[in-house]
């Protein structure tokens, strides 16, 4: 299946996706949601929605740094998980990075999250792992 991905100023739909696909793993973890930061944060990211039958779906934000372009949230709705979104998401950011000459993609996934073999089947390898997250990368050739 393959989304719409389209830029997006709706925080609302960003943050209450996030906050119930992370709960879990903040449960798990004893990590908090910081609203204040996601504040801070979304103001700096390229924010998309991924939109399926004109329905968002999903969300990815990116952030490009000198070196490297960080997803720094690639979260899509339950309902619409393992459909081959995530991955798109994925190509999307790669070919972000290519318009902007950047050669490596990065992110940052908790180290129990099921996603990290989505990751790792698109090319992505783990960096370093520190307080239960790892810090990965794909090269882009």
């Amino acid at each position: 299946m393959t989304p719409v991905i389209r830029p997006t100023n709706d925080k609302t739909f960003a943050e209450t996706l996030i906050r119930h696909n992370m709960a879990a793993y903040h449960q798990q973890l004893g990590w908090h949601w910081d609203t204040a930061l996601f504040d801070q944060q979304w103001r700096e990211l390229e924010s998309f929605e991924l939109v399926v039958n004109e329905t968002p779906v999903g969300v990815l934000c990116l952030h490009q740094e000198d070196d490297a372009y960080h997803i720094r949230e690639l979260q899509i709705a339950p309902p619409w998980q393992r459909q081959g979104l995530g991955t798109a998401a994925l190509y999307f950011a790669e070919a972000r990075a290519r318009q902007a000459g950047i050669h490596r993609l990065r992110l940052r996934v908790f180290s129990i999250n099921p996603a990290i073999a989505l990751y790792e089947r698109t090319g992505f390898r783990v960096l370093n792992t520190e307080d239960a997250v790892h810090a990965m990368e794909r090269r882009i050739v």
